[in-house]
This record gives C-alpha cells, sequence and structure tokens, in this order.
C-alpha cells in the first residue's frame, strides 16, 4: 500500500478529516505497519499503552475480562482507531483486542500521538468527540444488561 493510500484511511477517520494533507502524509510515513495473523493479540489487558492502532484491512475483536473469561465486546473495522484511551489517559490497557483473521494496522506512537494532538487542536476535539460516543455507547450497553437480569 502506497503512502498516498494510507493518507486517504486517515482522512476518513473522523479526528484526522480536518487535518492537512502533507501533515497526515508525515503521520503515515512515521507510522509502524503491522500485520496480524488469525487470533494474534495487538496488546493484552492490563498491558502498558505505548501506542495507538488504526485499522487498515480486517477486523479485531475487543475483549474484556471476566471470570467466565474472556467477552467480546465489540469488532472494530476497517479506519477504527484502537489503543488511544490507554495512551491518553496514561493508564494500562482496558481490553485485549484480537486479529479476527489476517490484520493490517498503522501503530502510531505516544509521542507521535501527542504530537499530533498538541499540533491541532481540531483533533483534540474530535477525540473528545469519539471518547464521548464510545461511553454513551457503553451505557447503552450496560443498561440493556442490566434490564435483561
Amino acid at each position: 500500500m502506497s503512502i498516498e493510500q494510507e493518507v486517504e484511511i486517515l482522512r476518513n477517520i473522523p479526528m484526522f478529516r480536518k487535518i492537512d494533507p502533507t501533515k497526515l502524509k508525515l503521520l503515515a510515513f512515521t507510522s509502524e505497519r503491522l500485520t496480524f495473523k488469525p487470533a494474534q493479540e495487538l496488546f493484552h489487558q492490563g498491558d502498558l499503552g505505548d501506542s495507538a492502532f488504526i485499522v487498515v484491512e480486517g477486523e479485531a475483536d475487543v475483549l474484556v475480562e471476566t471470570p467466565d473469561g474472556p467477552l467480546a465486546v465489540a469488532r472494530l473495522k476497517r479506519n477504527d482507531i484502537i489503543g488511544e484511551i490507554a495512551i491518553l489517559c496514561d493508564v494500562p490497557r482496558t481490553a485485549t483486542v484480537q486479529a479476527v483473521g489476517q490484520l493490517t494496522t498503522l501503530k502510531i506512537t505516544k509521542e507521535l500521538f501527542f504530537r499530533m494532538v498538541s499540533d491541532f487542536p481540531d483533533m483534540s476535539i474530535e477525540i473528545m468527540r469519539a471518547l464521548a460516543h464510545r461511553v454513551e455507547m457503553t451505557t447503552a450497553q450496560l443498561m440493556e444488561a442490566r434490564a435483561a437480569n
């Protein structure tokens, strides 16, 4: 995949939409392309959060540990960003992320991610929106789970 294709993928992610294409080229160039095999973990719940990942191709499951074993709480697809909570909040990973099939990602280091947030305030706003949306979805799921019990 070319840098231009990676830039196009980045432009489809809401938090990167308003960033100048030349800056996205820099982000694509400085990020690391990684490929994961089916069932391979990107990271494990409790690990130190040192990077975020963007799904380029494939899907990944978000798994949380429960007394009954791992529980899939979400499925990530192309253009989804993974792992930003741990690097934004400086907390351990809140879940395990595992490739469903062959998975290709762009890995963005914590330092690069913070540089982008500092240089582009619009990106910070989009991150807040994305995280608020996740909280809203999680709250709705918890309410459904409580109602089912």
